[in-house]
Parts: structure tokens; sequence; C-alpha cells
């Protein structure tokens, strides 16, 4: 690799639209202890990447700490370990790529944190037509943010939920999608990386109070009576 940092402490603010601009294969992923260090190689623009900055990797925002023509390393944390299909990759696996979003971009997607909330496992898979539905099983915690016709970031690719049933959310893939992704070779019981919208788990803090505040509330009308 030409240039070399540790940033394992960086501490920054990245967004994404769930647009995948490259497939990228594991070169080699390291171990060390919980954390890991990830290789990847891929047809992705890395002149204008800079030690520090942010790509997300089946749509986990890693931070870059190498950079080669067309190839880079990054760090992969425990809890990202814990929490992403990232503790499955291994060398010659297929990724996707999405560098972070520049202020000058085109928003094709919807915003997107990298920050992936759980691990779903795809259920159904079917042709309709042209394209490939998906049914993929997803926890209660994330089934209350995502709604028909909403945004939903799987592998950290930006879909149009399609239908919501009991613990399970379907999108619809075209054919691109499916070529220039890694969806086009996951199949039944595969895990994959969930984000939900960002936009309703601000909603829900915004009208639900804190602790403190519905004991302040419960005090008060205690008060009053």
């Amino acid at each position: 690799m030409d240039k070399e940092i540790s940033l394992s402490g960086a501490m920054k603010k990245t967004m994404f639209t769930g647009i995948i601009q490259a497939l990228g294969t594991v070169r080699s992923i390291t171990r060390k202890g919980a954390d890991a260090v990830i290789e990847i190689e891929g047809d992705i623009n890395t002149d204008e990447v800079r030690l520090g900055d942010s790509i997300a990797v089946n749509g986990s925002c890693l931070t870059v700490i190498a950079i080669a023509k067309n190839r880079f390393s990054a760090n992969i944390s425990a809890e990202t370990m814990a929490r992403t299909n990232l503790k499955l990759i291994h060398g010659g696996d297929k990724v996707n790529l999405e560098k972070a979003l520049r202020m000058t971009d085109f928003l094709g997607g919807h915003l997107v944190l990298g920050h992936v909330d759980e691990t779903g496992f795809i259920r159904e898979r079917a042709a309709k037509s042209s394209s490939i539905v998906f049914g993929v099983e997803i926890s209660p915690k994330i089934e209350r943010y995502v709604v028909e016709k909403g945004s939903i970031t799987i592998d950290g690719i930006s879909l149009t939920v399609n239908k919501l049933e009991e613990r399970r959310l379907y999108v619809n893939v075209i054919p691109h999608t499916a070529g220039a992704t890694t969806l086009g070779f996951r199949k039944i019981g595969d895990m994959v990386n969930i984000e939900a919208d960002i936009i309703g788990k601000y909603v829900e803090r915004f009208v639900r109070p804190a602790p403190e505040q519905e004991k302040a509330e419960r005090f008060d009308w205690s008060s009053l009576a």
C-alpha cells in the first residue's frame, strides 16, 4: 500500500446516499482480537480519497487507513464486527462500495449514515418480470421504522420498501442494481446489513419524552391532584 496511517480513534460525521459506486473484492481481512483490518480492491476512483476518509463497505462506514491505486485498507471495530455481516467476510468475497457524500453530489438514493442497525436474513427470492423480489426478515426493533414505499438500506443499497408484513419487508431489485451490487448473487438464508431511515428515528425521539421528563410529568400531575 502506498500510504498508511493509524486512525482507530478517528471521530467524524459522514453521510452516504445508498447508491453503490462499485463492487469490491476483499483481498485480505486480518483479525486483531475483536477488531480487524480489511483490504479491498475495486473499480472505485481513489484519487480523491484521503487517509481518514470514509467508505461504506456493505453499508458500514469504515475509515480508510491506507490507499493505493484502486485499493484501500480500513479498520473494522469490534462493534462493527459484532453488528454487521462483515464478520462473515473472507478473502475473495465481493462487497458493495460507496464513497462518502459530497455537498455537490446528486442525492440519488436517500440519506444514509453508514451505521448499520442490525443484520437481517433473506427469506424469499423470486423473479418478477426482469426484476428480483427479496423478502428480508427483520426484528421488531427495526420494523417500527419501516413503512411501505419508504426507504431502507440493505448492504448499503438504498431501496424502496414495496410491502411490509410481520417482521418481513419486500424490495424489488431491478436488473441494473442486481448486476452492480452483491444482491445479484444473494441467496435465501444470506445475512445482510440493515440500516433504517434516520428520519423515523428522529421523529420517534422528538415525540417520545425522555425518562426524566416522564418522571417530572408524573410528579407534577400528582402534585396537582
